[in-house]
């Protein structure tokens, strides 16, 4: 049996990631197997988490799977000691209408499995407020059980002291205080932290993240609180169709927002996956029979990319006889242009016509929901796929014969729809999993 906690907050921004980092590796460091999870759509977070504990560490999302799919991915848990969740927003924070198996909401996951919740509570600029705001969170949700509090970038003892008095009032557990340290900030950019594996220093950073937890947090405390859990049997495994039996995979520093997931699932179904570096000028696996370009940074390396002829010569020669998709960021590299955030334009692969700007950033966020009018690689015209949304480009035209009707949350239809052209697919949003 393992020892479960969720780590949630009230809001964004509080420091999450940093403790559950922090604690997974105070915990591998003392000789316990620890497994962490990403709830929500978050595809760098795990990274992190693989960082720490060194092993691999998926999503689980409400919106877009159905429990006997959380219920197959959790399971790899069964062999840990410890097992941790981390949250994404704050504890209740979901969309309007419900999914699946819920909101999308770390609640919805914290109560599905029984896993209590280890608040990250920052008190900047307020005293007992933040035993006002925990009880309020205790107590909003039947269900969901919390565990205690981990107070963060508390200002001075006396400022702690009146923290701890309040929440000890109100029944809240204080596990730990942690001061303000700015040698473990996370370096960030605009769709979340800096990738994991573009820090060469990451290790040390989490070593430290550790022993600064473990100095000011009571570990033993906080593993006594966890529950214990049990994986249940599942009759299901993922319900993900890989593309192709082999798999052409776009991955470097511009190409790496993929959800672990789905890799896992297309090579549980045997497929073979090689990947090749469009920054490297590398092209496609000549053997492969579909090519997959996921989302990530290519407006931070767009003039490169444009440069890289064997690399677009390459992947028009592929598309001319098989399947080439992209996600977001690969999606925008399969058209005809990409504007910089400085406003000069970059000539992209021309396969789809697909013309993208940063220049007048605009934030698309949420939740999609797609009725393929047409196939693309792995799904039939007419199949439902579930996934989420996030990027700050602008599309200028989108020409080509739409892919899906897409719609968000809250089931408005939205004009990000996806282009096929030949052999080539594109979408804004990743995919997470197709409706059974």
């Amino acid at each position: 049996m393992a020892a479960s906690l969720i780590i949630s907050a009230p809001a964004s921004g509080v420091g999450k990631t940093t403790l559950t980092l922090a604690l997974a590796r105070a915990w591998r460091n003392r000789g316990l197997n620890v497994q962490c999870f990403k709830s929500g759509p978050d595809y760098i977070d795990p990274a992190f988490h693989a960082a720490a504990t060194g092993r691999a560490s998926v999503n689980v999302d409400s919106w877009a799977m159905d429990r006997a799919t959380i219920a197959h991915l959790v399971n790899r848990g069964m062999d840990a000691d410890v097992v941790l969740a981390e949250g994404s927003m704050g504890l209740f924070d979901g969309v309007a209408a419900r999914g699946v198996s819920g909101t999308g909401a770390t609640a919805d996951i914290a109560e599905m499995l029984g896993w209590p919740v280890l608040l990250v509570i920052d008190p900047s600029g307020q005293a007992q407020t933040a035993a006002a705001i925990a009880a309020g969170l205790r107590d909003y949700r039947a269900g969901v059980r919390l565990a205690g509090v981990v107070l963060n970038r508390v200002a001075s003892p006396r400022h702690e002291d009146l923290v701890r008095r309040a929440l000890t009032d109100v029944g809240i557990a204080v596990f730990g205080a942690l001061p303000r340290h700015a040698e473990i900030n996370l370096p960030k950019r605009h769709l979340g932290l800096v990738q994991a594996e573009e820090q060469a220093e990451i290790g040390k950073l989490i070593d430290e993240a550790a022993r600064f937890v473990a100095e000011h947090v009571d570990l033993d405390a906080v593993l006594r609180s966890a529950a214990s859990w049990s994986p249940q049997p599942s009759a299901n495994g993922l319900n993900v169709t890989p593309p192709g039996q082999r798999i052409a995979l776009a991955r470097d520093a511009a190409f790496s927002f993929v959800y672990p997931h789905m890799l896992e699932a297309w090579r549980a179904a045997g497929a073979e996956i090689s990947t090749f570096s469009p920054l490297a000028d590398e092209v496609p696996d000549a053997s492969a029979d579909v090519c997959w370009m996921p989302g990530g940074y290519p407006e931070l390396h767009a003039g490169r990319l444009a440069a890289n002829a064997r690399f677009a010569s390459g992947l028009r020669a592929f598309a001319a006889t098989r399947p080439v998709h992209g996600e977001c960021g690969g999606y925008m590299v399969l058209g005809e242009g990409l504007t910089d955030a400085e406003g000069v334009r970059h000539e992209m692969t021309g396969l789809l016509g697909l013309k993208t700007s940063f220049a007048k950033r605009r934030m698309h966020l949420g939740y999609r929901l797609a009725e393929l009018a047409a196939p693309m690689p792995g799904h039939q015209a007419g199949a439902r796929l579930r996934g989420h949304e996030f990027h700050y480009s602008t599309i200028l035209a989108q020409p080509d014969t739409p892919l899906a009707v897409v719609h968000d949350a809250t089931g408005a239809v939205i004009a990000e729809t996806g282009s096929r052209r030949g052999q080539a697919t594109g979408t804004f949003f990743h995919l997470i999993a197709e409706d059974r």
